[in-house]
Formats: C-alpha cells, sequence, structure tokens
C-alpha cells in the first residue's frame, strides 16, 4: 500500500514544527546529522540559511520524499 504526501504529514512528521532546524530533519528521516548536512550541501533539499545555521521548511522535506519515492518507483 502506498503513502500520499498528506499520510506522511500527518502521520510521519505531525510532531515538527514546520520549519526545522538539522537536527528536526535528521531525526525525522532517521540519518545522521552528518547525512542531513550532505542531503543540503548536494541540493537534494532545499534550505534557508539564516546566521550560521540551517533552516529546513516541512514542504521541502516533503518534496525530497516525493522524489526519493518516485525514483524507487521507477
Amino acid at each position: 500500500m502506498g503513502y500520499t504526501m498528506r499520510d506522511v504529514y500527518g502521520v510521519m512528521l505531525k510532531d515538527y514544527p514546520d520549519v526545522m532546524n538539522i537536527e528536526e530533519m535528521s531525526r525525522a528521516l532517521g540519518v545522521s546529522t552528518k547525512t542531513g548536512y550532505k542531503l543540503l550541501r548536494t541540493g537534494k533539499i532545499t534550505a534557508m540559511k539564516v546566521g550560521r545555521t540551517y533552516r529546513i521548511p516541512k514542504v521541502h522535506l516533503l518534496t525530497y520524499l516525493r522524489v526519493l519515492d518516485a525514483d524507487r518507483a521507477s
């Protein structure tokens, strides 16, 4: 059974803020912060840099998950 982005948002990401820091994003994806930074550095996940910290809107994480899902399906 496939999941919709609404399912992901409602189940997986519901406890996270609309704009996350790197630690929250990494925890949501189940990856290390080192991998989280690599995802940002390579442009796989779009983020905003505020001062010295990254801010990742939840919608950008959903976009990444959608692309990842589409890549797996093909």
